[in-house]
């Protein structure tokens, strides 16, 4: 029995022909799972070779079986590394500009007279 969900497409269309974009991606899974130290060499080959002899879907079940999952998402803005320092840590202050300054002096320069006009009036 097998771990991939029915919705895998390894299990969904077995009999659909394997493609050289698939092909490329699994070996991409491959290459970056033995890297992780996740393969030893000789399941590491063994995958290899299945899946350059495969020719339906079905028959790369067990070259997937036990993968970390292929990432399926994009990365949003807010996660992605600036390059700028490392994760958690603290990046100098930036300076203020002179137009904000001026635009906060402007809106107490405007409270203060319409409490002054207000005290005036009432």
């Amino acid at each position: 029995m097998n771990d991939l969900p029915i919705s895998s497409k390894y299990r969904s269309t077995p009999d659909a022909a394997v493609s050289a974009d698939e092909r490329e991606q699994l070996t991409r899974r491959l290459n970056d799972a033995f890297a992780a130290g996740q393969l030893d060499q000789d399941d590491y080959s063994a995958k290899l070779d299945r899946l350059f002899s495969a020719h339906r879907l079905g028959e790369l079940i067990p070259v997937v079986e036990g993968l970390p999952g292929a990432q399926s998402y994009a990365e949003p803005d807010a996660v992605r590394q600036s390059g700028q320092s490392a994760p958690g840590e603290l990046t100098a202050a930036r300076s203020g500009s002179r137009l904000t300054l001026a635009v906060i002096v402007a809106i107490a320069l405007v409270v203060i007279i319409i409490a002054i006009l207000l005290a005036i009036i009432l």
